[in-house]
């Protein structure tokens, strides 16, 4: 079994790509800084997750996902490997994202924000009940099925 499950903050804001062709598909990469589990509170370190969400999963991260934003992550490990233009060969590891979601609320993402001077990430509000909620006008732009 390859299942991978990981919650972290985005490095930097996702990179989106649309492919080429007649069925243009998104393809959205991130890196997740994944905190250690240390004894030594003084030493945290963290590790750094390359991500790949495809399709609406892609188009999701595009439009609410943000430098910062916490979220948890299932995927699968993949590997693999190119040449680049030394002629050296490559080895690349990445999370292919199946499942991606919020891991605090927008209020405490906008609190952070507001003491680091930063502007508060675009996702929708999620009540006291823990649920989100959307406004009526956006039923066509959700980005799930």
């Amino acid at each position: 079994m390859n299942k991978v499950i990981l919650l972290g903050r985005l490095t930097r804001d996702p990179e989106v790509r649309y492919s080429a062709g007649p069925d243009s598909m998104a393809i959205a990469r991130y890196t997740l800084a994944v905190d250690r589990r240390n004894r030594d509170s003084e030493n945290q370190s963290a590790d750094f997750i390359n991500c790949i969400a495809f399709r609406q999963k892609a188009e999701f991260a595009e439009k609410y996902l943000r430098q910062g934003t916490k979220i948890v992550i299932v995927g699968r490990i993949q590997t693999g490997s190119y040449t680049n233009r030394e002629g050296r060969k490559i080895y690349t590891t990445d999370v292919v994202i199946d499942e991606q979601e919020f891991a605090e609320s927008k209020s405490h993402n906008q609190q952070e924000s507001s003491q680091n001077n930063e502007q508060p990430c675009p996702y929708p509000q999620v009540s006291g009940d823990g649920f989100v909620n959307i406004p009526d006008n956006l039923d066509e732009d959700l980005p799930f099925m």
